[in-house]
Formats: C-alpha cells, sequence, structure tokens
C-alpha cells in the first residue's frame, strides 16, 4: 500500500464509501508527511558564514608517538587523524615488555629518531643505528599486546623481533617493543580522556586527532625566551600562518579544503616541550616555565588544566577529507 493509501486507511473509511475530497486531503497530508521526512534527511547544515582567520604553512604526520614528525605537502584527514598513503599519525607505538606506553617524558632520546616512508615501508634512522625498514603491513600472526596509554587500555600489533631489538639496543635501558594500531582495532573513547567532550575515538594520540598551533604563538613565545625554541618542540599536526598570535584560541568550527574540525579543548602543555629536538636532551624547565608565566587557564577552567599552561588547539574531525599545505583556514560563524 502507497502513502496515500496508508493515509486512507488511518481515516478508517472503506475505500468505496470515502468522498473524493478525502482522498484529496489525504493525498496531501501524505505529500505533506513524505515531504517533511525527505526534508529531514536531506536539509543540509545550517548554512554558516566563512570568515578566513589563516593558511595552512605547515602539516606533519608522527608515525611513531614521540619520535621525529614527517612534513607532508597534502594528506587526508580521517576521523582518527592525518593519513598520507599508509602513514598514519600516531599509529605507531613503542612500550615496555608489560605494555606500558613510552614516550620522550620518559626516554627523551625518542626524539632523534627519523622517519621516511619508501615502498610502503617506514625507514628508521637514528644516532649511531644502523637504519632499519619496517613494513607497513604486519602479519596478522603477530601478537597482539594489551598496551596501557595513560591509564586507559588499547590493542597493539607486535611489530617483530628486529624493530624491537633496535629500539632496545638504541635507548639501552630496558627491553622495549614496538606496536602499531590497526584501523580494526577499538580506539580510546574521548568521553573516557575528558567527560565533558564530544564523542571520538584516538589510537595513539594523547587525546585527540588533530593539534593546531599558529605560527604567530609560537613568534609572542620566543619573544619572551632567552633561547628561542623551534615548532618541533611543540608536534602540531597543521601550523597556521597569517593570523595573531593566540588567536587560535578563538576558533571553535573551522573548514580546511574540505575536512570540517571542531575544538575540543586547549592543548595543555608537559615536561615533554622541554625536550630538545635537536639533541634528545631534556631540560625540564624551558620553555614550559615561560609558558606557564603568561599561559594559564581561566581560573573557572582550572578543574580541567590544572596548573597546565596551554599552547595550540586539539580538534576533533567532523567531516574527513583532504587538505594541503596553502589552503586557506576558514572560521565558521553562526
Amino acid at each position: 500500500m502507497g502513502a496515500a493509501g496508508s493515509a486512507l486507511a488511518g481515516l478508517g473509511l472503506p475505500a468505496q464509501t470515502r468522498p473524493s475530497w478525502l482522498g484529496v486531503a489525504a493525498l496531501s497530508l501524505a505529500a505533506v508527511a513524505l515531504g517533511t521526512v525527505a526534508w529531514r534527511h536531506a536539509r543540509p547544515r545550517r548554512r554558516r558564514r566563512l570568515q578566513q582567520v589563516g593558511t595552512v604553512a605547515q602539516i606533519s604526520i608522527y608515525p611513531i608517538k614521540s619520535c621525529k614528525g614527517v612534513q607532508v605537502n597534502e594528506a587526508e584527514c580521517t576521523t582518527m587523524g592525518l593519513r598520507c598513503g599508509n602513514l598514519r599519525d600516531r599509529f605507531w607505538l613503542v612500550i615496555k615488555e608489560d605494555g606500558h606506553m613510552i614516550t620522550a617524558r620518559q626516554e627523551p632520546r625518542l626524539v632523534l629518531v627519523s622517519i621516511t616512508y619508501e615502498n610502503n615501508s617506514l625507514i628508521l634512522k637514528a644516532p649511531d643505528m644502523e637504519q632499519l625498514v619496517l613494513p607497513v603491513k604486519q602479519p596478522s600472526s603477530n601478537p597482539l599486546h594489551d598496551c596501557r596509554l595513560f591509564g586507559l587500555d588499547i590493542k597493539g600489533r607486535d611489530c617483530g623481533d628486529e624493530v624491537a631489538q633496535w629500539f632496545t639496543n638504541y635507548l639501552k635501558t630496558e627491553s622495549y617493543r614496538l606496536v602499531q594500531f590497526e584501523t580494526s582495532m577499538k580506539g580510546r573513547a574521548s568521553k573516557k580522556i575528558f567527560p565533558f567532550v564530544q564523542n571520538y575515538q584516538v589510537a595513539y594520540p594523547d587525546c585527540s586527532p588533530i593539534l593546531i598551533l599558529s605560527e604567530a604563538s609560537l613568534e609572542d613565545l620566543n619573544t619572551r625566551l632567552e633561547k628561542k625554541v623551534k615548532m618541533e618542540y611543540f608536534r602540531p599536526n597543521i601550523v597556521v600562518t597569517g593570523c595573531d598570535a593566540f588567536e587560535e584560541d578563538c576558533w571553535d568550527e573551522l573548514l580546511i579544503g574540505d575536512v570540517e574540525m571542531k575544538k575540543v579543548l586547549s592543548c595543555p602543555r608537559c615536561i615533554m616541550t622541554t625536550v630538545d629536538p635537536d639533541t634528545g636532551i631534556i631540560d625540564r624547565k624551558e620553555p614550559l616555565e615561560t609558558l606557564k608565566s603568561y599561559r594559564l587557564c581561566d581560573p573557572s577552567e582550572k578543574k580541567i588544566y590544572k596548573s597546565s599552561p596551554l599552547f595550540g588547539i586539539y580538534y576533533s574531525v567532523e567531516k574527513i577529507g583532504n587538505l594541503k599545505v596553502g589552503d586557506p583556514v576558514y572560521k565558521m560563524v553562526q
């Protein structure tokens, strides 16, 4: 029975006794009902004005958490972060034998491990080490590990004994393994990291798929430092140029390329920012102390950020797509 027939039946009259006007009325009602349903499904999101706030100056993917980033000219932006071919952002992680994560907070020299991507493999290099070729695709027969990141459980596929020995020999402190996140695995739920944020999943990033920072904010910081620091100290995925210092603090929803992003929260900075990306030496003071002198949160947000200074903004990906260096960055305004 069609929509009009259903509407007529709903009036409770046999078809042969229904006045002709009822058929017309029922058809009109059905059309309105169907039109409403179609509109609900097809209506575009509310129209938002686009205001350009800057331009993409740099895009970086950090395949192995805490190791050097790989700069790319363009990337696909998935709900779990940036991707360029099979190169994924923070989809690999160094762990202890018991599954606990290891980052440059514990092993600062991880920042000296450089990565290039060739023939579907990661080429790992580090001081005084032979380079190692790690295939991006690991055999499904490799064991799965139960890993622990910031108190939350997540799986990881073991990347084999050769790369495990490579990291163990390089860091020279204890035995380490390298694991890889696979898209079929369940990520860490955002609500378990910060209960008040929107729903999304992350693999091995600290707390969100995308981190954005502006060149102007770094320049502002460097005017206050005795020894200037580079962008690599802060490991953003996207660097924006052409805006004022800390203007990114008020960017709620962004459009870059055909990617839509929504602000999660400001990035609370930790001791990791004091690891020199060129030497692998942890200072434990700067630039963190200077940031604390002028970038603490509003007192009303102390429950969230505590005493961590804020530098950069975390985003979730609301609409996947592609972006590239040179793309305008638009703030979406109601």
